[in-house]
């Protein structure tokens, strides 16, 4: 399947299950492979907490559904899963002007019932502004 055929289709299927408080967060799937997915989160004022950064719960929230949605490009479909550890290093704060943050995740590994992750999202300029790994139970 082409790259942004894929894209659509893991787009269409975050849409379909996603609760409803993570659709409201606008994640765009941008690309994705067997290996790998990358999205974009929109920065939005309900995002910016009272010091003027992105919250730190809106962060890990788009690193989790972004892992998600690469674990379900790996698996050809999404399937049911739920996060066993989700670890956040937060690097650098998020300005609660910038535009928007691309999310990058990984698939180290995907075994038969437990998926592993490692998530980067990066500023505008590329600066990383949290680390997360992760690891799913396949349901």
């Amino acid at each position: 399947m082409e790259p942004q055929e894929l894209a659509r289709r893991l787009q269409a299927e975050l849409d379909a299950v996603a609760a409803p408080f993570v659709r409201q967060l606008g994640l765009v799937v941008e690309a994705a492979d067997a290996e790998s997915a990358t999205l974009r989160l929109p920065v939005v004022p309900a995002l910016v907490h009272s010091g003027g950064v992105v919250c730190g719960q809106a962060l890990m929230t788009a690193a989790d559904t972004a892992m998600i949605v690469a674990l379900s490009a790996a698996l050809g479909g999404f399937r049911l899963m739920t996060t066993v550890q989700l670890q956040t290093s937060f690097l650098r704060p998020v300005p609660g002007d910038t535009p928007q943050l691309r999310i990058v995740c990984r698939v180290l590994r995907k075994g038969k019932t437990l998926g592993f992750g490692d998530v980067q999202i990066l500023l505008p300029d590329g600066k990383v502004a949290a680390h997360a790994t992760t690891t799913y139970a396949l349901l």
